[in-house]
């Protein structure tokens, strides 16, 4: 029987194969190709090899700043979901697993939200937001600071309860024995925390900032369905500023491209980055 199956593995894998040549690889290298061009349609393209990349920061010679905001807009909001849906959604999970009465319920309510699209939530929350602030005359786009707050609420409310049942798994993972070793040893909840539950916890820890990381950089529905860019294209993320690039001005389908290459390239960076790092902590055990 296994011989049969390694015999005729790959005639099985076969079409799974050509499924992801058709619809990833071959879709990606043409995109690659055509950020060195300038294009309206796939098929009506003129090399202009290293111009796209050029205009991606300076436009008939003077510096687009567009691009740059969103790219240290997008790092802030970034660095800083990723920190508080981690820290929440691991005390959670820590509460969640002490056997108090209601857990299931409570994991429940707590992952709803991650079931719901990222334009329907953003839409609720956009009339929450507008709601309260119009008791101060404002809006949620009346200063770039009230939308990144905004967006960090909704992306939060989504994202935690994902990550909670990942953080559960790992710590329902850990050895019993071990935290009683701890214990008998003399350790207290603190101790406790450092030394037995966070090393155990390192690959669950790099599964969720792996994800965390990304999501957030690639955010695009939450932004546009929240500010849509305003104030001033102030709360424009990387996403949305390529999708604006590409079809919102007439030529720069090519710079838009371009825009798409240069954040695959950071975002895969920081990713693999972001893995090391982690990974390291996970061999030092």
């Amino acid at each position: 029987m296994e011989k049969a199956i390694k015999k005729y593995f790959p005639i099985f894998l076969l079409p799974t194969m050509i499924a992801f040549a058709i619809g990833f690889i071959v879709p990606f290298v043409y995109g690659i190709f055509l950020s060195f061009c300038k294009f309206t349609t796939v098929t009506d393209w003129k090399w202009k090899g290293l111009q796209n990349y050029s205009r991606i920061f300076f436009v008939n010679g003077k510096l687009d700043t567009t691009f740059i905001h969103s790219l240290w807009y997008t790092a802030l909001f970034t660095v800083v979901s990723v920190l508080i849906i981690n820290v929440i959604s691991f005390f959670i999970a820590m509460a969640l697993t002490k056997g108090i009465r209601g857990t299931n319920l409570f994991r429940t309510v707590f992952f709803l939200p991650n079931l719901i699209g990222g334009i329907v939530l953003s839409y609720i929350w956009l009339m929450i937001f507008n709601s309260v602030l119009s008791n101060f005359s404002k809006t949620i786009v009346s200063t770039q600071w009230y939308a990144f707050w905004g967006m960090i609420i909704v992306v939060c409310w989504q994202q935690i309860g994902y990550m909670m049942i990942i953080y559960i798994a790992g710590i329902q993972n850990i050895p019993g024995e071990l935290i009683e070793a701890a214990k008998i040893d003399g350790a207290n909840s603190w101790q406790l925390l450092r030394y037995v539950t966070l090393p155990m916890l390192m690959p669950t820890i790099t599964i969720c900032t792996f994800l965390t990381l990304t999501n957030s950089f690639k955010l695009f529905d939450q932004n546009l369905a929240l500010t849509a860019g305003a104030p001033s294209k102030k709360t424009t993320m990387l996403a949305l500023d390529i999708f604006n690039t590409f079809y919102g001005r007439v030529g720069f389908e090519g710079v838009g491209q371009a825009k798409a290459v240069v954040f695959f390239i950071l975002v895969a960076g920081i990713a693999f980055v972001q893995l090391w790092l982690t990974r390291r902590k996970e061999v030092n055990q």
